[in-house]
């Protein structure tokens, strides 16, 4: 455990939350590298406040996340966040983030932005993990008497955020001014943090923008040089593996983010009105092995935040897509422009980037449409909602000895053919046997084997 608990974990603003919102149980969840320190912020946490205090020993989908299921479970009324966090806004208990305040070398950090823009009047945008938020103030005081056209981000989390500014850009949590004539385009951004994920997405999304960072781990700051328009491109294909896909997964990868529930409706919506099949799947934290046991489903879609969306789908037996590559592959209406969007928030009806889906095209006037992974034809246009949508199955099957009547979907059906269907207890229906005692020994040679030499 640290030395000092109480600064790093800022346990005064947490009791202070706590007694102003009168809670009596608090969930306090922690990433796994911290929780380590759990027992004792738990104690202290507690003796400061009077309120109960849990700790979740194991997110439901990522850590960056506020893990709502978890903590309704224990019926907690509020959420103390600690470490990392994307700061999705989440839609039913109230939350405090504690990022925990990383060392971070101020006068190495400045020093190392002078060596990457030696031209005073550059115009930069400054990003920072939000570990290092703590002493982004200090850094702003040694930068902006030289640098005049400096803009420094700020976090929002927790409040309701304040009434949008013109010329505001408000992203991940964070949110800054732009004052260039030609808008963001005209600016460079600094990041200070170390790679991954955030600064993956950052670099995705703000694709126009150059890119350098400071790692306050090794204290050397350079030039980003992921190749964006590769990655792209990448992304690109996958768009194209999922206009070519009939069957497609639904992989609900978070129940906190506010939005989520209409993301899945559209995402239903948008695939039968392209003539795909979809099945939503609730997996936790994806991997290759639990996706492995859908080889029917041609492509997944992963319902997460922005951090976690971007999923190298590599060594998946299928290619997982964003929400926003599954509209530019079914919504004939969103066409590629070159910016990338990983917020599924930003898809959704009030939203700036929601494109409503086009009315339907005939099938004798629909364009031509030619895979280009396969050179395969492939229908490309929408078909009418009907006004009453049928069940989806008529099938019905006896489900126990009291004759209840169960609807079987064509998905069930095929479920139920299968030799292996998952992990089955099979209570009474394994005989039972003594045990026995195995070989003894290592696979080379084993006692039972002899020696022939």
């Amino acid at each position: 455990p640290r030395g000092d608990l109480d600064g790093f974990y800022e346990t005064d603003r947490a009791a202070a939350f706590v007694r102003d919102g009168g809670f009596r149980k608090v969930a306090l969840q922690f990433p796994d590298e911290l929780l380590a320190d759990a027992v004792a912020v738990a104690a202290r946490m507690e003796a400061a406040t009077g309120a109960e205090m849990f700790v979740l020993g194991d997110t439901t989908y990522g850590s960056c996340c506020v893990d709502e299921v978890a903590a309704e479970h224990a019926g907690a009324e509020a959420v103390l966040h600690y470490g990392p966090a994307c700061l999705s806004p989440c839609g039913k208990l109230p939350v405090l983030h504690v990022f925990g305040q990383q060392p971070l070398d101020v006068g190495r950090c400045a020093e190392a932005f002078r060596e990457l823009y030696p031209e005073r009047q550059s115009r930069v945008v400054v990003l920072s993990d939000v570990v290092y938020a703590h002493a982004m103030g200090e850094l702003e005081q040694q930068l902006c008497p030289e640098y005049p056209n400096i803009t420094f981000s700020r976090l929002e989390c927790g409040d309701p955020p304040a009434p949008a500014l013109p010329g505001e850009e408000r992203k991940f949590g964070r949110r800054f001014l732009v004052e260039a004539p030609g808008g963001l385009q005209d600016y460079a951004m600094f990041y200070v943090g170390s790679e991954g994920l955030a600064l993956t997405s950052f670099m995705l999304t703000w694709n126009h923008c150059p890119f350098s960072s400071f790692d306050p781990t090794t204290g050397r700051g350079r030039r980003e040089t992921l190749n964006v328009n590769r990655a792209l491109m990448r992304r690109l294909y996958l768009v194209e593996r999922a206009r070519d896909a009939r069957v497609v997964g639904i992989l609900v990868g978070t129940l906190g983010v506010v939005g989520y529930l209409a993301l899945l409706q559209r995402l239903r919506e948008l695939l039968h009105r392209a003539r795909k099949r979809s099945y939503t799947l609730a997996v936790g934290k994806p991997s290759p092995a639990k996706l492995a046991n859908f080889p029917e489903v041609d492509i997944f879609v992963l319902v997460a935040c922005a951090q976690n969306s971007l999923l190298d789908s590599s060594d998946f037996y299928r290619p997982v897509v964003t929400p926003y590559e599954l509209e530019l592959a079914c919504n004939p209406a969103r066409e590629w422009t070159g910016n990338y969007l990983t917020d599924f928030r930003d898809l959704l009806p009030g939203a700036s980037a929601h494109m409503e889906l086009p009315p339907a095209v005939p099938a004798a006037e629909a364009i031509p449409d030619v895979s280009l992974i396969t050179g395969e034809m492939r229908a490309a246009h929408l078909c009418d909602l009907p006004a009453s949508q049928p069940p989806p199955s008529t099938a019905l099957a006896c489900r126990d000895q009291t004759r209840a009547l169960a609807e079987i979907s064509p998905a069930a059906s095929f479920l139920e053919s299968r030799s292996w269907r998952g992990l089955e207890q099979q209570l009474g229906q394994t005989p039972v046997s003594k045990a026995v005692q195995g070989r003894r020994g290592i696979a080379i040679a084993y006692e039972d084997e002899g020696c022939e030499q």
